[in-house]
């Protein structure tokens, strides 16, 4: 389909409209974003892909409110946060959005229980409270045998699914990972993306930056950038 004017039918839990992304590298001006329409619906699995320069991440910085269009909006859960103030962006992202990095991003000082507890300390969580959270999420993913190593006595799948603990401690609605397999072995990569995949059954919101079409596999929407622009979107059969 064409993807300028892409749509996914259902609730649309996030809409970009038009947007624009410009960067200024010394006296050039780098478009990384030219104008995308692209709506993701409450439940859904995308994978964003493309090659190197074509705007993918861009785009993913967008969705988690970490950088903000030079033009056109976002609508996340209905509000246009395109020009929130840094304040107000922050607080979106500690109670609305769940993050994933390649690099894992893991404090190496905090144990695995201090890593998941980071987001809700900044929420003001109590503290007995988010040390139960912290246990549930490690359950859940597997390492409640882990809470009080640090994260370079863990590997790199182990780090991962501390990550994944953390970014579900809030219980945010939308799931973003960059690349979240980068730095692990294709079994354990399949692994987290199996994780993922589960996690969207149970309602979550998933939408995943990847070049490798292997994994690209897991997301039911498949959504391929060039020079930042949406070049096609393969979505399931209706």
């Amino acid at each position: 389909m064409t993807a300028q004017a892409a749509a996914v039918t259902g609730a649309a839990l996030v809409r970009l409209e038009n947007v624009t992304k410009i960067y200024q590298v010394g006296q050039t001006e780098v478009r990384a974003l030219a104008g995308v329409t692209v709506s993701f619906h409450a439940g859904s699995f995308w994978a964003i892909m493309g090659p190197s320069g074509s705007g993918k991440s861009t785009m993913l910085n967008l969705l988690g409110c970490l950088d903000r269009p030079t033009s056109g909006h976002y609508v996340l859960e209905g509000h246009d946060v395109a020009d929130l103030n840094d304040n107000a962006l922050s607080e979106i992202r500690l109670r609305h959005l769940g993050f994933i990095f390649q690099s894992f991003n893991l404090i190496p000082q905090l144990t695995v229980r201090e890593n998941i507890e980071l987001p809700l300390y900044y929420l003001d969580w109590d503290p007995e409270q988010s040390a139960a959270r912290a246990e549930e999420m490690a359950e859940r993913v597997g390492l409640a045998d882990r809470l009080n190593h640090r994260p370079t006595e863990l590997s790199g799948g182990q780090q991962q699914r501390v990550a994944i603990a953390r970014a579900l401690a809030a219980n945010p609605n939308i799931l973003l990972a960059d690349e979240p397999t980068g730095n692990l072995d294709s079994a354990t990569g399949e692994q987290i993306m199996g994780m993922l995949t589960d996690l969207n059954r149970q309602g979550k919101t998933v939408i995943v930056v990847t070049h490798e079409p292997d994994l690209a596999r897991f997301a039911s929407h498949r959504l391929h950038m060039r020079d930042g622009l949406i070049d096609r979107i393969e979505e399931p059969p209706r």
